[in-house]
């Protein structure tokens, strides 16, 4: 069944300044005209600062990736002309630290690409400004940085475009859009790079990137999504398994491409959709965005999974107008080992000091960031040089103060007036994001993240009992560890809330159907339907149901309707061939595998399943090719191994069947039927003694089966052993007592001796 994980993004007003502060002592257009350079300029003494030998390598690195022709920042700084006209305010913003925009504190987390300018960089700039902004031997200095229109990383694998692009008014307010770019490839690929080129990017503030996986935010607005849902704040199905794909997706018109580190991609599947979040400033003229994302694929899925997590304190806002000093906490507990890889802060307008540190279980205080004065204009994600070690029981804790006097320059409002939370740039928000990578992890345990996962649900609750979010997710983490009874108390107090909530009443079936309680999940499923026709996921686990109580029409009817009427789905066709397999529908059921495998080549269900009628129908080989494919997909499936093995027993080759099921014993220890199946291979090959105990292993893990009793005995009468052979046989009668085989085999056992 499907268990669905739900988030919201409660989207940050974010990123990177597009001006710098205006120099007031000139008006525009009025503003004074350096001298034009000359390639005859005599060579300065050694002791000059010059623009060729020491601030444009500074002004290269540090400043030219926003400030060259089309770029994010207002004007370039890619030659001297440039840099000489803007030398006032490059000497006032580098002075103050205002730029180049970097936030956290030095000695606060050892962060990576850091902005920040040396001290040695802001003093040989000051000398270079104060000193007539020389330009020295204008031959001799570097070669500018090249910035142009094509893809930084080279043509994409794929290009998403939107489908019509966006025209941002002359004036107003900033605009929050959300544009929907479906992925239009019938396979799984996993992401190593995404490029986001907007046409315009000079009013982009920032956008955040998410994956729709069910296409949730399109069926909302079937009609309008083509032009972009206005808002910021999304609720979204993060799809049928806990796979939550947490990746600082957030985009800078400074960083256009944003490449994940090496073993860590991200997927889209079939039916996905990227959504980017997008935070417009208008410019003063109608500006047209035809937004591009370019991917970059990698055929390696994660070998890491990580995930996010976030402090907030969002229902603790109220901000008196005039306080100065008012401040929020938050902790968190961590259930396991992990691994920082970066953090993300934000606030709005008010935010003043954010602090962000963990304690250690034997007291030690490690720095995750500070911000002694925050700008919402100059935020970002920092990642840590190198990952940061936190044991389990470390406690995460954050601590934000917030300015609401007229001493801030970066107030709204003149003369203050009381703020509380929320999604508009003039309310605030208190969030500190992380991104973990949980270590240590014993085996044969659950999922850290959803350890993780519950844990931060719980610390939500605590709060807030109520939060309709966080109840879902916490149903979710326990039912991902099997908690099912756990997992559907929890979705029952969510119905109390909304009780006609398809995504709560398809998840609570599902922990129904994992309780044992397939019945009462059933009925629950046809009310989300009832309440709800469109409901794609509810008709989906409906028809999986049905599908395994054998209610044949009813799954069938339910999988027609459910590729009728929601996005085309592998998992769905190979359902439904399955099911017609089962009805005994051969050539419908090779129909709608080979239609799973169209939009899903390394369908499991679907290989396995065409490789059932290929052995049935006695193409051997044809079925061997099928199942050493989903192998190569999924080598830890001993269902597969065990099928092969069948596979290989038809063909004749023995030592190969053997081989698959004692790769499928050792994945799957506890299963009677391999167990039986192994017994049955080393007994054709002759090896009697290693089969009868193979199948008193079997016989241990299920006592009452009368048809492995017979076999057991089979096995011992060959070998000679006619005594243990009689019990056997007797012991299958007294479990079954019209067992036929096993009275047969009895009564020539006696007519023998």
């Amino acid at each position: 069944m499907k268990i669905l994980r739900m988030f919201v993004l409660a989207l940050a007003v974010c990123c990177h300044l597009l001006g710098w502060p205006y120099d007031k002592t000139h008006a525009a257009g009025a503003r004074p005209r350096p001298p034009a350079p000359t390639d005859q300029s005599v060579p300065p003494p050694a002791t000059e600062t010059t623009w060729s030998h020491d601030a444009a390598p500074i002004l290269y690195k540090s400043c030219a990736p926003c400030h060259y022709p089309g770029g994010a920042g207002p004007f370039s700084l890619l030659t001297y002309a440039d840099a000489r006209r803007w030398g006032p305010q490059i000497l006032n913003v580098t002075q103050s630290r205002f730029m180049p925009p970097w936030l956290p504190e030095p000695g606060y987390g050892d962060f990576a690409d850091v902005r920040r300018l040396s001290d040695e960089d802001r003093a040989l700039l000051k000398r270079w400004v104060s000193g007539g902004m020389l330009p020295g031997a204008l031959k001799k200095a570097p070669e500018p940085p090249r910035y142009d229109s094509t893809w930084q990383l080279g043509k994409p694998d794929l290009i998403l475009r939107v489908e019509r692009p966006f025209t941002l008014q002359a004036g107003g307010t900033d605009v929050f859009n959300n544009l929907v770019l479906p992925y239009p490839l019938k396979q799984t690929h996993y992401i190593r790079a995404m490029e986001i080129r907007p046409g315009t990017p000079q009013v982009v503030h920032h956008a955040n990137v998410l994956v729709d996986r069910t296409a949730s935010l399109r069926r909302q607005y079937p009609n309008d999504w083509q032009s972009g849902i206005p808002g910021m704040e999304l609720l979204l199905d993060a799809g049928n398994r806990f796979d939550p794909d947490s990746h600082f997706l957030f985009w800078k018109p400074d960083t256009p491409a944003l490449v994940e580190p090496v073993g860590m991609p991200w997927r889209l599947d079939p039916g996905n959709d990227l959504i980017l979040n997008i935070h417009l400033k208008p410019s003063g003229k109608p500006e047209v965005l035809d937004v591009e994302v370019g991917l970059y694929f990698t055929n390696d899925p994660p070998s890491q999974q990580p995930m996010l997590l976030e402090l907030e304190r969002d229902d603790a806002l109220d901000i008196p107008a005039g306080d100065a000093n008012f401040v929020v906490e938050d902790s968190l507990s961590l259930p396991v080992d992990v691994e920082i890889l970066g953090v993300y802060p934000h606030a709005h307008y008010l935010g003043h000091d954010m602090q962000g540190w963990a304690m250690l279980p034997g007291g030690e205080k490690k720095w995750l960031v500070w911000i002694r004065d925050w700008d919402i204009d100059r935020q970002s994600v920092y990642r840590y040089k190198t990952p940061l070690l936190l044991p389990k029981g470390t406690e995460l804790h954050m601590r934000y103060l917030y300015d609401n006097s007229s001493a801030n320059p970066h107030n709204p409002h003149s003369p203050p007036v009381r703020v509380t939370a929320g999604n508009r740039s003039v309310d605030e928000m208190s969030h500190l994001w992380l991104q973990v990578l949980p270590v240590n992890t014993p085996t044969g345990g659950p999922d850290p993240r959803l350890l993780l996962e519950e844990a931060w649900m719980r610390k939500r609750l605590s709060r807030t009992p109520s939060d309709p979010v966080s109840l879902y997710n916490l149903g979710a983490a326990l039912a991902g560890q099997n908690r099912f009874t756990e997992a559907a108390a929890v979705y029952e107090q969510e119905l109390q809330l909304d009780p006609a909530n398809a995504r709560t009443l398809t998840a609570l079936a599902a922990a129904l159907d994992g309780a044992g309680l397939w019945q009462q999940a059933q009925e629950r499923l046809l009310n989300a339907l009832q309440a709800h026709p469109e409901a794609c996921d509810a008709r989906f686990d409906l028809a999986t149901l049905e599908l395994r109580h054998q209610e044949l029409k009813d799954a069938e009817t339910h999988f027609r309707a459910q590729l009728a009427l929601c996005p085309p789905d592998a998992e769905t066709e190979a359902d439904l061939g399955a099911t017609l397999a089962d009805e005994g529908q051969t050539e419908a059921a090779r129909t709608d595998f080979a239609s799973s495998l169209d939009l899903d080549p390394k369908n499991l269900q679907a290989l396995a399943g065409l490789a059932g009628i290929e052995l049935d129908e006695g193409r051997v080989e044809k079925a061997i090719a099928h199942l050493k494919v989903a192998l190569r997909s999924e080598p830890g499936s001993a269902d597969l191994h065990e099928q092969l093995a069948r596979a290989f027993a038809q063909s004749g080759d023995r030592n190969a069947a053997l081989q698959e099921l004692q790769k499928a014993e050792i994945l799957k220890p506890e299963d009677p039927m391999v167990h039986a199946a192994l017994a049955q291979v080393l007994a054709d090959t002759g090896n009697l003694a290693a089969a009868i105990d193979e199948q008193r292993m079997g016989l241990n893990l299920l006592e009452d089966d009368p048809d492995g009793w017979n076999n057991l005995g089979v096995l011992e009468a060959r070998l000679g052993q006619a005594a243990a052979a009689r019990a056997d046989f007797e012991h299958a009668l007294r479990l079954q007592p019209d067992h036929a085989q096993a009275r047969i085999n009895l009564a020539k056992l006696q007519v023998k001796n």
